[in-house]
């Protein structure tokens, strides 16, 4: 018998947002035993999510009816915004419709000190509030393995339970305030925005070179200039597949809030810069919705692999 499921059983939580991300999220809370109630602004998603044993909302705030838990897996903090606060004619968002002590975890990478200010603004309306961005992938997401950056009160935590430990196989608890787990994420982000650049940029080098992009992605993930986001992104190139798992917009906006916080204390990032510069390129030469894999793109000179038939 597996009692953790037992526990959970039925108690009611929300996730909005069933991209990449959040759709796994969802089936881990799901698998772990809570009663999911589920909205996206496709409706077919919610709706698809349903028929596997979820429940379909409307809006926000019809998630919010039901659950005083909500977890927010939206793209950026206007998209928060909306998921709370509803559209400008003031209709559909939750907080309209959460119960006082009901808990919001904002999954999304957003600027650290707009993370604080929503803490305070969800506070004095007697809600609690988690910074909890995630990574990992869809994949990671969808086995429950993903990591969790979380910083919120210990009333927080305690409202969410088993919740976060569902949904992810690593939960760091950085502070007992908002803040700390949105910087952390924009670190990682950094670092992952500079190792895509670099690693198509690797990739570019060799292509030009004449060596074969079998060879030099066989190569490379065997030696020591290999990284994650080496052996992940660049099995897409090889593939010329660049179907938007993470697209190059997102790291326009999140490279774009690494800088933005270095600004803010005129903290060099030369490296941070460059990949920005390099993701804005790809993005206006037509490739923002394609997977991030597509700076590449922006290299003169070379022949990428084409799709494999299907």
């Amino acid at each position: 018998m597996n009692t953790e499921n037992d526990h959970h059983m039925n108690t009611p939580i929300g996730v909005i947002g069933l991209g990449a991300m959040g759709r796994g999220m969802a089936a881990s809370l799901r698998r772990a035993g809570y009663a999911v109630h589920v909205c996206d602004v496709r409706p077919e998603a919610a709706q698809a999510f349903a028929a596997e044993g979820g429940v379909a909302c409307a809006s926000p705030a019809d998630v919010a009816r039901h659950c005083e838990v909500l977890v927010s897996v939206v793209v950026n903090a206007a998209q928060t915004e909306q998921v709370l606060f509803g559209e400008a004619d003031g209709g559909g968002g939750a907080v309209a419709q959460m119960k006082p002590g009901s808990l919001f975890i904002m999954c999304s990478t957003v600027d650290p000190n707009w993370s604080v200010s929503l803490e305070t603004r969800l506070a004095e309306r007697g809600l609690l509030y988690l910074d909890a961005p995630i990574s990992g992938g869809a994949a990671k997401a969808a086995s429950g393995q993903m990591t969790m950056m979380t910083a919120g009160t210990p009333a927080a935590y305690a409202k969410a339970g088993g919740a976060l430990d569902a949904m992810a196989a690593k939960v760091y608890k950085l502070g007992d305030k908002a803040g700390n787990g949105s910087k952390v994420k924009i670190i990682n982000q950094l670092l992952a925005g500079v190792h895509i650049a670099a690693a198509a940029e690797a990739m570019a080098l060799g292509l030009r070179e004449g060596v074969a992009a079998e060879d030099i992605y066989e190569v490379i993930t065997h030696s020591a200039g290999n990284s994650w986001m080496f052996e992940n992104r660049m099995a897409h190139v090889l593939a010329g597949d660049y179907t938007p798992l993470s697209a190059v917009d997102i790291f326009v906006k999140d490279l774009g809030l690494v800088l933005d916080t270095a600004r803010a204390t005129k903290f060099p990032l030369p490296l941070s810069a460059t990949a920005h510069q390099m993701f804005m390129q790809a993005s206006t030469a037509g490739h923002a919705k394609e997977d991030d894999s597509a700076v590449i793109k922006i290299f003169p000179g070379i022949t990428l692999p084409g799709a494999a038939p299907r």
